[in-house]
């Protein structure tokens, strides 16, 4: 494996972590290290080992997602992918839903848990940290839009 299919690997087990498929990992990783930045399907189905209809799961999956971009080259034959130009921005934002269900989680946790017991401060903190992350998370997305745009990445 070269050191550019290790680093693809690398960075699709951490896609991974979030919950993403292995196959559509994969492809977002490959995506990041390949050259030009596109790749079609028969392609990337060959260069991950594997089947052309998890592949074209994968694809559609990311693609619903607004991750990848298909397009078609003029005079090609087949679409082609390449990662969105907000791509690392929707990953992470897609997490927010389980942010809200982690900080309503620690609502039912303190609703039952004893005033002032360790559990119960154990929740708290839970909560407040999520709420903390649900409140500031949107505002740095924005920041970093701002930024990004403003030509300053």
């Amino acid at each position: 494996m070269s050191p550019q299919e290790e680093l693809a690997e690398d960075f699709a087990q951490h896609y991974v972590r979030l919950g993403m498929t292995t196959t559509a990992a994969r492809v977002l990783g490959h995506l990041l290290v390949e050259p030009s930045g596109r790749a079609d399907a028969p392609s990337l189905a060959a260069a991950l080992g594997v089947a052309k209809s998890s592949m074209s799961v994968a694809l559609a999956t990311l693609e619903t997602l607004g991750l990848v971009v298909r397009s078609r080259p003029p005079r090609e034959r087949r679409d082609s992918y390449a990662l969105g130009d907000d791509a690392f921005e929707k990953a992470f934002a897609s997490k927010l839903p389980a942010l809200s269900s982690f900080a309503a989680l620690a609502d039912r946790g303190l609703e039952l848990a004893e005033p002032d017991s360790s559990s119960a401060q154990r929740l708290e903190r839970m909560r407040a940290f999520y709420a903390f992350m649900l409140r500031e998370f949107p505002k740095l997305l924005d920041q970093w839009q701002r930024e990004s745009v403003g030509g300053q990445t």
